[in-house]
């Protein structure tokens, strides 16, 4: 139990860290988005190959009068998937590792 515990909160970490750099990957391609950068440049280059596939998806879910709105919506509800996913995804494993960390141990929470 130990070992699959401690694989539980390393797979948590690894999460939390990629989930937090896509959140700032998203805030520079909000940035990009907002000046006239030239698409030729290797960073914005990155930002949208990194972006557009996943807002993409969510675009074809959104209802249709919602696609067309001033305000980027697809790009909000990416965001806000991300940070749930970094939130209540990576908590609920770390806590569910903590919980077999402490079953594992001698005289540890029974049930």
């Amino acid at each position: 139990m130990l070992l699959l515990a401690d694989v539980m909160m390393g797979v948590a970490r690894v999460l939390s860290w990629v989930l937090w750099f896509y959140e700032i990957v998203l805030i520079a391609r909000a940035v990009v988005s907002w000046v006239s950068a030239d698409p030729r440049n290797p960073i914005v280059g990155f930002l949208h190959a990194a972006t557009d596939p996943l807002l993409r998806v969510i675009r074809r879910l959104l209802p249709m009068s919602l696609r067309y709105f001033p305000i980027d919506i697809a790009f909000l509800v990416l965001f806000a998937l991300v940070i749930f996913a970094n939130h209540a995804v990576v908590q609920t494993l770390v806590d569910y590792a903590t919980v077999l960390r402490l079953q594992a141990l001698p005289g540890g929470v029974q049930g």
